[in-house]
This record gives structure tokens, sequence and C-alpha cells, in this order.
């Protein structure tokens, strides 16, 4: 199956490729989660943050927005001995800090999503030259997130939330997903 550019042979990393990425996603818990991961994974590559994506399940409560929310320090001190995620004081307070931003939005998938008009940013990119880091839909997000109380909320941070989670579609058109992805946009169009 032809992959997007980035996509290499690890077979965890052609599972999401191929299952998730890119994939529009509604869900609230899981665009929490990607929320947190992406925020994890600022200045390592991706494949270390989904290496250690089940681990992160385990001990950060499934990524209960509530429960994170409410994490003391001592559980975050506690963390920080944990070898299974990446160890580090700024990111797990952002995690709480997040928590926290998110449970104050009203609708948190109205919010997120709205930086594209509801619905997913259809990209039709040929080769990876093509593919930003950073488009404005991502600054003014980074922008709006950060005045909610949010960080490690970047505009590359969230333009890579927002190709992850589907509100933008970014599979090059060499890319066995991008005709299924455009497929299943085109099939819920009136």
């Amino acid at each position: 199956m032809p992959r997007c550019f980035w996509c290499n042979e690890d077979p965890l990393y052609m599972d999401y490729h191929d299952q998730e990425w890119g994939v529009p996603l509604r869900d609230a818990q899981m665009l929490f989660e990607f929320l947190l991961l992406e925020g994890f994974q600022a200045g390592l590559s991706w494949i270390t943050i989904l290496k250690k994506r089940e681990r992160y399940r385990e001990v950060m409560f499934g990524f209960d927005v509530q429960r994170i929310a409410a994490m003391t320090d001592a559980e975050i001190e506690a963390l920080m001995l944990e070898p299974g995620i990446v160890r580090n004081r700024l990111k797990l307070n952002a995690a709480r800090k997040n928590a926290l931003a998110w449970l104050r939005l009203e609708d948190p998938v109205a919010f997120v999503w709205s930086f594209v008009g509801g619905e997913p940013k259809i990209n039709h990119f040929k080769d990876r030259s093509e593919v930003p880091a950073i488009t404005p839909e991502a600054e003014a997000m980074s922008k709006a997130l950060k005045k909610a109380g949010f960080t490690f909320v970047g505009p590359t941070i969230c333009y890579a939330y927002m190709q992850a989670t589907g509100m933008v579609m970014d599979h090059t058109i060499d890319c066995d997903r991008y005709a299924e992805l455009v497929g299943d946009v085109d099939n819920r169009l009136p």
C-alpha cells in the first residue's frame, strides 16, 4: 500500500497512518487525548509518542479530562518517575492546565473544529514539499487556545493536531488513504 512520505516501516506507525491519521474525529475524549499527545510530542518524533501512548493511557487515567484536571502536584511528581512516558515536568503540568482549560470550554469539539469551519479541509497535495507545517487556521487555533488558558499549543503543534484528527486531510494524492478519505468526505455531502 502506498503511504505518505512520513510513514516508516514500523507496524505501529503504519497502523496509525492507515487507521487514524487524517480521519475526522469528533469524540471529545479522543480530541483531548490527541491535544495532550501533540503537546507531549513537542521537540520529539511522533513515533516516540505513539510507542508511549498506551502507557500514557494507563498512567494518565485513560486521558479522562476530569481526572487529569484534578491531578495533584504529588501525582505529577510520581509521573516524573514513570519510565514509560516522556518525563518532562513542564509538559505534565501543561496536561493538568490544559485539562482545566478544556473543561472551561462550553463545547470543546465545536471550538476546535471551528477553525476549519466545522468540516474537514481536504488538501490535494502532490508531494511533501506542498504540505505546510503551519497554516493561518493553525495560527488562529493556537492564539485562541492560548487565550483560553492552554499551553504547549503553538501553531506547529496545532497544525499537527488538525492533521491527526482529520480537521485537515493532508494525505498526499499518491497515498492510498487519500482516495479513501476523500471518498468518505464526498459521500457525506448532500
